[in-house]
């Protein structure tokens, strides 16, 4: 708490400077001069405060400190009060010291305060929230939660977020979400978003941005909202950085490494790791066949294990050059390479209607895969002045290619059906490109106007093959083999203008995006270009009632487009009686999105709660159907994704924290959400063995009422150990077509500092319980009553143990420091947000 409220004095203090600033009245002005130091080891003091009063206790100019400690202020002749101040330091206070002429100050030493940093290194050592008007940012820190875990791990450690058993990320239990590594979709090439996320090691990420109703500067992608993961960057002085190690069961081995090298006039950084893991996962569906009156015909039960084996390596290099003292050029090159086995085993088992055992099959299927990244990035940023006007352009490029291949065997057992073979070849190559240019020019005192043009290019080739085997030779099956490319291009222009009047923030902007897409499908010669382009209005408004309270209204229009998955109609064949099937012909989704939040603040607790609602036309919905009958006879069922008419989402959402006592901190969520969808469908299939056209009518109309909840608990205990404990909790949902089952599940973790705290050793447990699956009824009459589970990863044990070198206490406080000046990000936060 203590940590936070002087981060707001801060904040408040440089705010109130730069418009007391801009309002002096026009006259002769001196210079103000000096440097600011550590008192014993003289080292400069970078992003130190300074605030120069006048007798009446009305500030009349202030500003920061470079690199080099140093700092200069104009201000009008006079008397004045000058305080300077830095996070964790006593602050030095000059008083009626009479200015006439340009007047230098001279080194300025300041001492540590042993009070403030006993608070900076209970609050470092977890995650931290800070509220912005558009956004909230989590800082990672060193949340023992995630040691030795991936990126996935950590979204599903931040509240409003969830990840699913199969990785797929949700916001407030939307899934419509757009996730972005450093701000860019570049680092995610590949279709396949939730494995990119389980492959990065958890301890690359510095902060987690939720964005829940973007402002026009953002992509227009993400119907729910946008996730943006910050990597680490290092920018403390000289070389320094940390070595971590880790290893777990089931096998989780790793190393990684975070080293900087700042220098006068660059700052050199490279984040690396290698890891070895293996996810054990399981599955089961319970299948009750029905006929046209829904009796039962026949019962089939699947049960599927599998042993995701992945070897993976990561780095990324980068270099900041300060061309002066108004530039900065980055340069950041980034390659992940990753190879893995999956065997998976299915065993099915088939019952007549009265549940007498007909026969069984065991399924085989030995995938393994390779796949290699290439991206780099380049960003320039000028500034004009040091009132915020300034040039920032963004280009980077990526290439990602990945192979799948697998041998799948089919013995029949009971019956007389000879053993099956296939094989599968699955062959992806994605690039992306992407151009950025962000203008920021500050109007009168408070006011900014923003401006810029996003270029977004991509395309994606997949490959996909399967060959049956016949008479000792492999040929090829028409049914499950398809080669499609994905082109999609899109370039938007966006303005807005913000302003702040006494306590009142507002920002309006509207965003224009030109969208040309070709999906095309070799193997059947379909060819389909979407061409459209959309305007996308946002309004955000704010208001301060005190320091400790505020209120924000905002609006946005979004869209979601299809890409990856959803759109390739076949992707594996590790069930072929329980297939995904992709949907070509999908189009966007259009959401218009309204959240309105509260923010409080007492002594010990905060609280951020907020109401939302959603309207999506053309929203996605995955829908269960026959797929015609296997070889001896199991019916198959389809799983695709279609458009529906309508969708209305609305819902409230709690985040608390609360310090009972200094060793002791909670935070909490909790949301609750109704989603209603009022549409039908007409699927028409041709079923593979009868060649028959088959027509499948389902009603979409459901409301449907579900809740998240999730409470986390950090306790400092003796001997510098800390324990942290934290609980979630899905609700039973509802759908069209069935049910989701709730589901509850638990982690822990304790950590401790030795080394003279230089070092940190932590175990953690993810999913103590083993109870993290994911459950479904379903129910589609006249042909399938079912249960199924997914256990993507079984509860998983990591030991770890971290080495932090060459960071003295005043780096780890200026780094702490500029880390809290460089969180702007969105470029939204001068409106008090």
């Amino acid at each position: 708490m203590k940590f936070l409220k002087i981060t707001f004095i801060y904040s408040l203090l440089f705010l109130s400077a730069g418009l007391f600033a801009q309002g002096q009245p026009a006259g002769k002005k001196v210079t103000v001069t000096g440097t600011v130091t550590d008192a014993s080891s003289k080292e400069p003091l970078e992003f130190a405060n300074i605030v120069i009063q006048n007798v009446a206790g009305a500030t009349m100019g202030g500003g920061l400190t470079d690199d080099k400690g140093k700092f200069s202020v104009e201000v009008a002749p006079g008397t004045y009060k000058i305080l300077i101040s830095f996070f964790s330091y006593k602050n030095f206070t000059i008083e009626n010291r009479a200015i006439e002429a340009d007047t230098n100050l001279g080194a300025i030493g300041m001492s540590v305060d042993a009070t403030e940093l006993e608070g900076v290194e209970i609050i470092s050592e977890v995650t931290t929230v800070e509220l912005k008007l558009d956004k909230r940012v989590y800082n990672i820190g060193n949340d023992m939660m995630v040691k030795g875990g991936t990126v996935s791990d950590v979204l599903d450690n931040v509240p409003s977020l969830s990840v699913d058993a199969e990785g797929n990320v949700a916001l407030r239990g939307n899934q419509s979400v757009t996730i972005l590594i450093d701000g860019r979709p570049s680092n995610l090439a590949g279709s396949n978003v939730a494995e990119v996320l389980r492959l990065l090691p958890a301890d690359s990420v510095d902060k987690v941005e939720i964005i829940t109703n973007p402002s026009a500067r953002y992509d227009a992608e993400g119907g729910g909202g946008i996730v943006n993961i910050v990597l680490k960057k290092g920018k403390a002085n000289g070389f320094n950085g940390s070595l971590m190690a880790n290893t777990g069961d089931p096998a989780n081995h790793g190393a990684s490494a975070n080293l900087n090298f700042r220098g006068e006039s660059f700052n050199l950084y490279t984040n690396m790791g290698y890891n070895y893991r293996n996810n054990p996962g399981n599955s089961k569906t319970e299948a009750e066949y029905l006929d046209a009156d829904n009796n039962t015909e026949s019962f089939t039960n699947e049960r599927r294990t599998n042993d995701r084996k992945r070897k993976g390596f990561n780095a990324t290099v980068g270099l900041e050059w300060f061309v002066d003292s108004t530039a900065t050029w980055t340069n950041a090159i980034s390659i992940r390479r990753n190879t893995g086995d999956n065997p998976t085993k299915t065993y099915y088992d088939n019952y007549d209607a009265s549940r007498n055992y007909l026969s069984s099959r065991y399924r085989l299927n030995a995938q393994e895969s390779e796949e290699s990244n290439l991206n780099y990035s380049t960003s320039f940023q000028k500034k004009f002045d040091n009132n915020g006007h300034e040039l920032k352009i963004d280009m980077s490029a990526s290439k990602n290619i990945e192979d799948e291949n697998a041998n799948i065997s089919d013995e029949y057992i009971n019956t007389n059906l000879e053993n099956a073979y296939q094989r599968t070849f699955n062959d992806t190559e994605e690039s992306r490109g992407l151009i950025q240019a962000d203008y920021v020019l500050p109007l009168g005192e408070s006011g900014r106007f923003e401006a810029g043009y996003r270029g977004s290019f991509s395309q994606q080739d997949v490959d996909f093959t399967t060959e049956d085997l016949v008479d000792g030779a492999y040929e090829n099956n028409v049914n499950y083999t398809n080669h499609l490319i994905y082109k999609e291009k899109v370039n938007a222009l966006y303005a807005q203008y913000g302003n702040k009047m006494g306590k009142f923030s507002y920002l309006l902007g509207l965003r224009w995006e030109d969208s040309n897409i070709d999906v095309n499908l070799l193997t059947t010669n379909d060819f389909n270009n979407k061409r459209y382009n959309n305007f996308f209005p946002t309004a955000f408004a704010s208001y301060e009632f005190s320091e400790s309270s505020s209120l924000s209204l905002s609006y946005a229009r979004r869209i979601n487009r299809p890409r990856g998955r959803f759109l390739n109609p076949f992707g594996g064949l590790e069930s072929n009686i329980n297939i995904f099937r992709g949907n070509p012909d999908i189009n966007p989704s259009m959401t218009h999105s309204i959240d309105a939040g509260y923010m409080k603040k007492w002594r010990d607790i905060t609280l951020n709660t907020s109401a939302y609602f959603n309207m999506t036309d053309d929203s996605f919905q995955f829908v269960r159907q026959a797929g015609g009958t296997t070889a001896d006879g199991t019916p198959i069922t389809l799983t695709t994704p279609i458009n529906l008419a309508k969708e209305y989402r609305f819902g409230f959402e709690f985040n608390v924290n609360y310090n009972p006592f200094k060793w002791w901190r909670l935070n909490s969520n909790f949301n609750f959400f109704r989603n209603e969808t009022q549409g039908d469908y007409t699927f028409t299939y041709t079923d593979p063995t009868t060649g028959e056209t088959v027509n499948d009518y389902q009603d979409f109309n459901n409301t449907a009422y579900a809740w998240t909840t999730r409470l986390n608990s950090k306790i400092s205990l003796p001997w510098k150990i800390d324990w942290q404990l934290n609980g979630n909790y899905e609700a039973p949902q509802n759908n069209a077509q069935g049910r989701r089952v709730g589901v509850a599940s638990a982690n822990t973790a304790l950590s401790k500092d030795i080394l003279k705290d230089q070092a940190t050793i932590a175990l953690n447990v993810q999913d103590i319980f083993n109870s993290r699956k994911m459950k479904n009824d379903t129910f589609i009459p006249g042909q399938i009553r079912s249960y199924s589970e997914m256990q993507w990863r079984q509860r998983q044990v990591t030991l770890s143990f971290t080495y932090r070198f060459n960071m003295s206490r005043s780096d780890r406080q200026k780094e702490q420091q500029r880390q809290r000046q460089d969180n702007g990000g969105g470029g939204d936060e001068y409106m008090g947000g």
